[in-house]
């Protein structure tokens, strides 16, 4: 059996403490240098913080290199801003046509603010046959696009009020595109947000405090987190100035971090609290134990928490990669403070961390009786527990198999959100697809058949008259109205005949289409995302716990929480069931981008608990050389820590599910399914079954790969 499994390196196992141990016990002799890089690294980069907001960009939702893209630089260069990110404001009368009454001073007015803000291009007024419809009761003013989408975006937030303002006699005006759609969506998602927190903080301090039992010791990981969100939220305001970040890229931090950094504090704290009410310890020798055995399961899930969310860098969207490149940051700094600022509380605080306990409450308890019998329970019947976990996982995860996805609709937004007042009134004067209007860029000598094709095409209900570059670029631009709503499937269907009838050097684009270009890109990526995800996942478990086996075993076992996850999620959002009670419509598909980016998520948290379950297993393993003593100590260790960080998880991601678009709703149910199912039947039941059939097998490893992999122990005698 010892040849098999590689033995903690001798300075460790003579009390010499290891890497972490001698950051921990540095960490405490330089307290005050410390101290004071973590006051300025907060106060420095927390001045940024509050403007996080407004600073940060809601567009970027587009698949880079497409031909919709290409359209769009086109009808912005050459078009006078006519691209899919300008605005259109809707002016409406339905009781009269807009000729009469106040219907031609309202018209003026609209005119008049657009044409004094200088990000806008050539301003379009209405034109009969094409923006003025046939009734004369609704006319939409273009403005076009001057900037980018992210800039766009804060044009449409900052003309929107009082574009809205001008509507009187009956006239209502209603700004609306694209860049009004994400303007109002980041607007209701920063209240529903705020709502969020404001529930998530005393739900989350309050189970802290039944996990811990002592007020103090709850207040540690909140405290931790906070410092970690503050510099993160900061840095990202300051990296907006030179690349364009996403305000999800913050949304997702927020949440995401609050989560990971309790689950870390809590390992932390709970493992330092043990080993300082053992008889005869010092401070600086719990320190040195707390990091070398907790400390280093931390690094090692938020080294595994990092290489998951990178591979989302792959998908080529900025959206995508600011949002995981903003959640990595915000990682970065909760491992850091973890690793180094939670080391120097606990020092100084030592003992009064426990102060404000409830009566019940034992601080020095880090191996839980009640998880030790819970431990031997599933040792005694592995297959009766394993076999009743599986039959839930899979029977939640069967409905995957129909999932549907598309990108959002204009149903994320509220009823009443200007975006989606203008879009209803678009539809209903100009027809079905009217909002989704297809752009079509094309050399002038093609004009002619480029027509002939979309007007023989039976997904085209109208073509309007080609308009010349003003310029000499040789091109002209089309727009088609589809016969269907932007979010039909039917949609993508046109666009792919279209795109095969046309001539090969003829461009279709738009708002719409740049969605259908980005689902696509979606579908290409994920499979790819999700291979790397799992295959670097394994590859750092193996690493770290040097046995083939279990390592693939707790890969492979993520994959069932996060098909259930998935499976819960068609139910919810795709048939409708529950809408009434957590507040939603129903778009009849899961946004498109929620399988590649949530799996990354959901598979970093998984292996956050794998990795706190499994370090635990070796630790007695190593110690021991018993299979039984492996699990049921690792149950009986973690458990409880596995438990109540897996109830933190769930209540800050079901608070976000409460209030709000429908995004962050899709965000909060599916992560917080997730977390409940593989924290509470993976992680505590069929991980530890698979350790009890798998035996001494669990931790075999052959003498070649032995010699290639570093030499990791997570014990510390």
């Amino acid at each position: 059996m010892t040849q098999t499994v590689e033995t903690t390196p001798p300075a460790e196992r003579s009390g010499h403490p290891g890497p972490l141990g001698r950051l921990g016990v540095g960490v405490t002799r330089h307290a005050r240098g410390v101290a004071l890089l973590w006051v300025a690294l907060v106060v420095g980069l927390g001045i940024f913080a509050p403007f996080v907001e407004h600073r940060l960009s809601g567009a970027g939702w587009q698949a880079d290199g497409s031909e919709s893209v290409a359209v769009r630089e086109l009808a912005q260069e050459h078009f006078g801003g006519n691209a899919s990110h300008a605005i259109q404001v809707v002016v409406h009368n339905p009781d009269q046509p807009l000729t009469e009454g106040t219907g031609p001073d309202v018209v003026a007015e609209v005119t008049r603010v657009l044409e004094s803000d200088d990000r806008l291009a050539e301003i379009v007024p209405p034109t009969p046959g094409a923006s003025l419809s046939p009734d004369g009761r609704t006319a939409v003013v273009l403005a076009g696009a001057g900037v980018d989408t992210n800039e766009m975006v804060r044009v449409a937030s900052d003309l929107k009020g009082e574009l809205e303002g001008l509507s009187a006699g009956g006239v209502q005006v209603n700004p609306t595109g694209s860049s009004l759609l994400w303007s109002d969506f980041n607007e209701a998602n920063l209240e529903a947000m705020l709502k969020s927190e404001m529930v998530s903080w005393p739900v989350t301090l309050a189970i802290l405090v039944l996990a811990f039992g002592a007020l103090v010791a709850a207040g540690l990981p909140l405290l931790l987190t906070l410092a970690g969100l503050v510099a993160s939220a900061g840095s990202l305001v300051l990296i907006n100035e030179l690349v364009p970040v996403s305000i999800w890229a913050m949304n997702f931090a927020m949440m995401f971090s609050l989560a990971l950094g309790i689950d870390y504090a809590l390992l932390i704290v709970a493992r330092y609290r043990a080993a300082r009410a053992r008889r005869g310890s010092t401070r600086a020798g719990a320190i040195a134990e707390t990091m070398d055995t907790a400390g280093k399961a931390v690094l090692l899930s938020g080294i595994t928490v990092l290489v998951s969310l990178s591979a989302v860098m792959l998908v080529p969207s900025p959206s995508f990669r600011s949002m995981a490149g903003g959640i990595m940051l915000s990682v970065v700094f909760v491992l850091a403070a973890t690793l180094t600022l939670l080391p120097l509380v606990l020092h100084k605080l030592d003992d009064r961390i426990n102060r404000f306990a409830l009566p019940w409450a034992r601080s020095g308890e880090h191996r839980s009786a009640r998880f030790e019998r819970w431990g031997q329970r599933l040792w005694d019947q592995p297959l009766r527990w394993g076999a009743g976990a599986l039959v839930v996982l899979i029977a939640l995860a069967l409905p995957v198999a129909g999932l549907q996805t598309a990108m959002p609709s204009i149903k994320v937004l509220p009823d009443d959100a200007s975006a989606r007042v203008g879009y209803d009134i678009v539809q209903e004067a100009f027809g079905e697809g009217a909002p989704g209007t297809i752009q079509v860029v094309a050399p002038q000598e093609e004009i002619a058949t480029s027509e002939e094709v979309l007007g023989a095409d039976e997904g085209i209900a109208a073509v309007m008259p080609a308009v010349p570059a003003p310029d000499d670029s040789g091109l002209a631009m089309l727009q088609a109205v589809p016969t269907v709503d932007p979010s039909d499937p039917a949609l993508a269907e046109t666009v792919d005949r279209l795109r095969s009838d046309l001539p090969e050097d003829v461009l279709l684009g738009g708002a719409a289409v740049e969605n259908l270009d980005l689902k696509s890109q979606l579908d290409t990526s994920t499979p790819l995302v999700i291979g790397i995800v799992l295959a670097l996942g394994f590859v750092l478990l193996l690493v770290a716990l040097q046995a083939p086996l279990i390592s693939l075993m707790g890969t492979v076992v993520s994959l069932l929480s996060t098909a259930a996850a998935f499976g819960v999620a068609r139910l919810i959002f795709q048939e409708g069931h529950g809408s009434g009670l957590i507040g939603f419509e129903s778009q009849g598909f899961l946004d498109a981008w929620a399988p590649v980016f949530f799996f990354a998520m959901i598979f970093a948290i998984a292996m956050d608990y794998t990795v706190f379950l499994l370090a635990s297993a070796k630790e007695h393993w190593e110690r021991t050389g018993d299979a039984r003593e492996a699990m049921v100590g690792a149950v009986a260790h973690s458990g409880r820590i596995i438990f109540a960080a897996g109830g933190v998880m769930v209540a800050v991601f079901f608070t976000f599910a409460l209030a709000g678009p429908l995004p962050p709703k899709e965000m909060g149910v599916i992560l917080g399914v997730a977390v409940l199912l593989d924290a509470f039947l993976v992680r505590l039941v069929l991980l530890p079954v698979t350790l009890r059939l798998a035996g001494p097998a669990a931790w075999a490893s052959p003498a070649w790969l032995r010699r290639i992999l570093p030499n990791i122990s997570f014990a510390h005698d």
